[in-house]
């Protein structure tokens, strides 16, 4: 049962960055401006007359309006006289971004949806890891500190949008999202019930490691070139797909450069899988993900962002991690490769 909840959580956590892609392939991010709510609702409003001042109408406190591009909030409970009155409202001091997209606001509600529904998979999770405490005391201190990882990830995702998707803070978010993915892959190594028949040499766990940090520093290179795409979309709209990469920044050709290390590390490692039969198979998987990786790259710089080739992108790359850190784990915890004389 405590497996079967570490693998949903796994599984919801990556539905969590699948949706995080989209809102940020859709420009969403700032779909709901406040946090938790959306609007002040728990259910986001769908027309733009919800939110804006309607005469006769109950307003609960919190609630949000916008009325001259700024967000008010209701004090408290009231009903509304037919003109606005101010003394019933309070600007927004978070921030200023008043701007209301109905399509945007669902797709952010439906991150934090799919972001909550994590977070009870994980809790639950955690609870049933009492059960492993006697046998395994890690388990279950690190079950509950995967509670309260997902809960300093949603007090990130709050201080996201209350900074307007600054940069730095959007980068933490995403290498956050893979530090859970890896406490919860360690959960579900160490608590499997057999072990495999796999060996390591020494040379081949060092690449590994460095194989995992370099994809680490690939996909925080990743969230600046995509900062870079944001600037260009703000700067020239939408619908110029052409624009977007232009005339790209230092930084692009960086992380560009460096997959070619990425590719030929692990393809090195590889064939030392092959050449020493370690029989450590998810080297295999390593490199087709890299293969995709490369090719979504590829269909973006020179296919004008095809449609969901950049979720697609940061999808595979988050998948990529999550392979090479279970990889790594099996590697650590298999036997040493004797060789014969």
């Amino acid at each position: 049962m405590y497996r079967n909840w570490v693998k949903i959580s796994i599984i919801l956590v990556y539905l969590v960055i699948v949706a995080g892609a989209v809102v940020r392939m859709t420009g969403s991010g700032m779909g709901c401006p406040d946090w938790p709510k959306c609007f002040g609702y728990y259910i986001p409003p769908t027309e733009v007359s919800e939110i804006k001042f309607q005469p006769n109408r109950a307003y609960e406190e919190g609630q949000v309006i916008i009325v001259d591009e700024t967000l008010k909030v209701a004090v408290s409970d009231f009903t509304s006289a037919e003109n606005y009155n101010s003394n019933n409202w309070e600007s927004y001091e978070k921030h200023d971004y008043a701007i209301f997209n109905p399509t945007h606001t669902w797709v952010e509600y439906i991150n934090r949806l799919v972001g909550a529904l994590a977070g009870i998979a994980v809790l639950i999770m955690a609870i049933l890891s009492f059960k492993k405490f006697r046998k395994s005391k890690r388990i279950t201190i690190l079950s509950w500190l995967s509670v309260l990882m997902m809960g300093f990830q949603a007090w990130l995702g709050a201080t996201v949008v209350y900074s307007v998707l600054a940069p730095a803070k959007i980068t933490i978010h995403m290498v956050m999202a893979l530090v859970i993915v890896a406490v919860l892959l360690y959960l579900l190594y160490i608590s499997r019930e057999h072990t495999s028949e796999k060996f390591k040499t020494s040379t081949f766990q060092n690449l590994l490691v460095a194989a995992v940090i370099l994809t680490l520093i690939q996909v925080v290179m990743g969230t600046q070139v995509r900062q870079f795409v944001d600037e260009q979309v703000r700067n020239f709209g939408y619908n110029t797909e052409e624009l977007w990469l232009a005339d790209p920044n230092l930084t692009f050709y960086i992380h560009r450069s460096f997959s070619i290390i990425v590719l030929l590390l692990n393809v090195f490692l590889w064939w030392r899988n092959r050449q020493n039969k370690l029989f450590q198979s998810r080297v295999n998987w390593v490199i087709a993900f890299i293969l995709l990786e490369v090719a979504t790259g590829v269909a973006m710089y020179n296919f004008d962002f095809p449609f969901l080739s950049q979720p697609l992108h940061l999808v595979i790359a988050s998948l990529l991690f999550g392979v090479q850190f279970y990889l790594l784990m099996e590697t650590i915890y298999a036997p040493e490769k004797i060789k014969k004389t």
